[in-house]
């Protein structure tokens, strides 16, 4: 098995890595790279705001990669008042790695879905929530809570940038090198992956590939791409990845 990784740097570069050490073939193949929110001059004034029983949920360990220097070039720390919520456990870690925090996060899997039922987030009506996430994604989380009565804000901390190939060259080359499974964490980069192949190369190679992604969410999407051999990892971060490659 040859695995082509598209999650974008550094943690594709590390399951890339990992792979090679247990002696896979892999390539890193990222479909994205991130660079400063539009909102992210704003975050100080935001976080300076915040009382106690605000909610406050970061949805990418990236926020925390953005939102570091920024803060730390303010003098101003993570506030201790609020309630923080982290999308999941790579990115609990992250934030807690440099706020000394308490975070709460699904132990399940990284997703809106399983955030969602968490205890603290059931009767939050007139309560304040501060999203903190990169541009366009998805909207369930905001909806949802202000569906149950919360005062829903958000703050863009990073951008999502689409990297730019040769979709002919670049479908030769992992062809030619023997890809059979790939490594998907997003709807937006299958799409991507999927638009950017030619058509011939499409059904010829890449709906023929093993496709790892870690949501049943995005195996739906897949399926409905045209990929059969779908595996979904327990969850988003690289040892689950690794765990569903093996």
């Amino acid at each position: 098995m040859t695995i082509l990784v598209t999650r974008p740097s550094p943690a594709g570069d590390e399951l890339v890595s990992r792979l090679r050490a247990l002696g896979q073939v892999a390539y890193s193949f990222p479909l994205i790279e991130f660079s400063p929110g539009r909102q992210l001059a704003l975050l100080p004034g935001l976080l300076a705001d915040l009382r106690a029983g605000d909610l406050v949920f970061i949805l990418s360990q990236h926020v925390v990669q953005f939102a570091k220097p920024l803060l730390s070039k303010s003098d101003i720390g993570w506030p201790e008042k609020p309630s923080w919520f982290a999308i999941g456990r790579t990115t609990a870690l992250a934030f807690h790695t440099i706020s000394h925090l308490p975070v709460r996060y699904p132990l399940d899997r990284e997703t809106s879905e399983v955030l969602l039922q968490l205890p603290e987030l059931q009767n939050i009506a007139d309560k304040r929530a501060l999203i903190l996430r990169g541009n366009g994604g998805r909207e369930l989380l905001g909806e949802t809570l202000t569906a149950r009565g919360a005062k829903v804000e958000f703050c863009e901390c990073y951008q999502r940038n689409a990297k730019i190939y040769d979709g002919t060259e670049e479908a030769f080359r992992w062809r030619e090198r023997g890809v059979t499974a790939l490594v998907v964490t997003s709807g937006e980069m299958l799409q991507q992956l999927y638009t950017l192949i030619p058509e011939w190369y499409r059904n010829d190679w890449l709906l023929h590939c093993q496709l790892v992604v870690v949501s049943e969410r995005l195996a739906i999407l897949a399926r409905d791409l045209g990929w059969q051999d779908i595996r979904i990892a327990d969850n988003a971060d690289n040892d689950a990845l690794l765990r569903a490659l093996q």
